[in-house]
C-alpha cells in the first residue's frame, strides 16, 4: 500500500508514488521515528565538530539553492518528507547534505574517521552466474545507532525504460543510497580517501548524484551524469546494468568508478569478476593521488584481495560456478578477526566501532533485492521485490 512501512524482519519497506511531494510525504509519514533519530544522530555529528545547533539550521538551509539548482523535484520530495513525518525541512536536508555540512567544520583526519564506511563491493557478470544473470553483491559497516534509521525504499514513477521505477536501501529520509532500477541498472559504492579531498565545496550533494544515478535508464546515462558534476569528497560508486539480449540471453556488464573531487577513474571486469572495498586500484589514481583512506581502513588492501581471490577459484572451476551462497559466504569473511569482509559486533562497545550490519545481494534482472540487517546472526536475509 502506498506510504505505508510494511515491517519485515529487518529493515521496513516503504512504497511510494504520485508527484515529488506526495512521494516524499509518504516517506516521512511511514516512518517519522526513523526520520527524527536519523536527524538526531547527525545533529550529534556536526555538534562534535563544534557546529551549535542554530548554525546547523542555518547551514542546512544554505544548501537549497544547490539543491534547486540540481533538481527542484528532490526538493519537493524533501520537503515532502520534512511535512509526512513532522520535522523542520532543516533535518531532512541534514541528512542528505550531512558530509558537505562537514565542510569547514573539523581536520581532514577527524572527518575521515566520523565518515568511516568500511565495505567491500563485487560483481559477478552472468556467464560465471550459477543462475545466468548479473549478480551484484555489497557488504558495508555501521555503527550499533544507525540500524534502526535504515529503510528499503521503493519508487514507484512509471517504470517507463525512461523513467524507471527503484528499489533502494537509505536512511530515513534520504533520497538514496544503494539499490537497483527496473531498467536493470543498480548501484553500490563505499569510502574512499585522497589528499584532494574537502578543499573546495561541492556542486551537488553527493546523496543526490546517487538518487539521480539510479533515475539513470543505463549506466552510460548514469556515468555521464556523475562526469559532469563537481564532489566534496572521494568515494567509489560500482555501476552495473543487466539485460536480456535479442536472442533471449541474459547479458550484464559493470564498472567500478573511483572518484576523486576533481577526476574519476575506472575499473573493468576481468574474468567476468568486479571487486572493489576502500583503498584505489586504478594504476593511474594511484600515481596521482595520495590516499587517505588507508590510515583509516588499512584491511582494505586485503580484504579486496581475499574476497577476489576465492571468487576466481570458482571462476577457474568452469562456467557457472559463482551462487548467491557463495557470494554470501565470501562476504561473511572474517580473517583475521576484525580484518576480513566481515567484521563482527562488539558486543561491549557496539555504538563505538561500527561492525558489519548490512549485506545486500542484488538481482536486478529478476527484480529482487536481499538484504540482511545484521548478517552474522542466521536467517538474515530478507526479500524485497520491485
Amino acid at each position: 500500500m502506498d506510504g505505508k512501512a510494511t515491517l519485515t524482519e529487518s529493515f521496513p519497506q516503504v512504497d511510494t508514488c504520485g508527484s515529488p511531494y506526495q512521494r516524499g510525504r509518504q516517506h516521512g509519514a511511514a516512518v517519522p521515528e526513523r526520520i527524527a533519530r536519523s536527524a538526531s544522530l547527525y545533529r550529534r555529528q556536526l555538534a562534535r565538530h563544534n557546529v551549535c545547533a542554530e548554525r546547523q539550521g542555518t547551514l542546512a538551509l544554505g544548501m537549497r539553492p544547490a539543491i534547486e539548482r540540481f533538481d527542484p523535484d528532490y526538493l519537493e520530495e524533501m520537503q515532502g518528507i520534512a511535512d509526512g513525518a513532522g520535522v523542520p525541512l532543516e533535518d531532512v536536508i541534514l541528512i542528505n547534505c550531512r558530509t558537505e555540512l562537514l565542510f569547514g567544520h573539523g581536520e581532514l583526519s577527524a572527518i575521515c574517521k566520523e565518515l568511516d564506511d568500511r565495505c567491500a563491493s563485487l560483481a559477478v557478470l552472468p556467464e560465471n552466474a550459477e543462475n545466468g544473470r548479473l549478480m551484484v553483491a555489497h557488504s558495508s559497516d555501521w555503527r550499533e545507532e544507525c540500524l534502526d534509521t535504515g529503510i528499503v525504499l521503493r519508487i514507484r514513477r512509471g517504470g517507463s525504460q525512461d523513467e524507471p521505477d527503484l528499489l533502494m536501501f537509505t536512511g530515513a529520509g534520504s533520497l538514496a543510497r544503494h539499490g537497483f532500477n527496473s531498467a536493470g541498472m543498480s548501484l553500490t559504492g563505499g569510502f574512499l580517501g585522497s589528499d584532494r579531498d574537502y578543499r573546495l565545496m561541492a556542486g551537488v550533494p553527493l546523496v543526490l548524484v546517487r538518487r539521480k544515478m539510479l533515475e539513470a535508464p543505463s549506466m552510460g546515462a548514469a556515468m555521464k551524469l556523475l562526469w559532469q558534476t563537481r564532489r566534496f569528497c572521494s568515494g567509489s560508486l560500482m555501476l552495473a546494468q543487466a539485460r536480456v539480449g535479442a536472442d533471449g540471453q541474459h547479458v550484464g556488464d559493470a564498472v567500478s568508478l573511483e572518484c576523486a573531487p576533481d577526476e574519476i577513474f575506472w575499473l573493468t571486469p576481468q574474468h567476468g569478476l568486479l571487486v572493489h572495498a576502500n583503498h584505489w586500484l586504478c594504476p593511474v589514481a594511484r600515481s596521482r593521488l595520495s590516499g587517505q583512506g588507508r590510515a583509516v581502513n588499512p584491511d582494505s588492501l586485503y580484504r579486496q584481495q581475499r574476497v577476489e581471490t576465492a571468487l576466481l577459484h570458482a571462476i577457474n572451476q568452469g562456467p557457472g560456478k559463482i551462487s548467491w551462497a557463495m557470494a554470501k559466504k565470501v562476504l561473511a569473511d572474517d580473517f583475521p578477526d576484525f580484518g576480513g569482509a566481515f567484521r563482527k559486533p562488539d558486543g561491549e562497545n557496539a555504538d563505538a566501532r561500527p561492525a558489519t550490519a548490512l549485506t545486500t545481494l542484488i538481482d536486478a534482472a529478476g527484480g529482487a533485492m536481499w538484504i540482511a540487517r545484521k548478517p552474522c546472526q542466521p536467517h538474515a536475509f530478507a526479500e524485497y521485490r520491485l
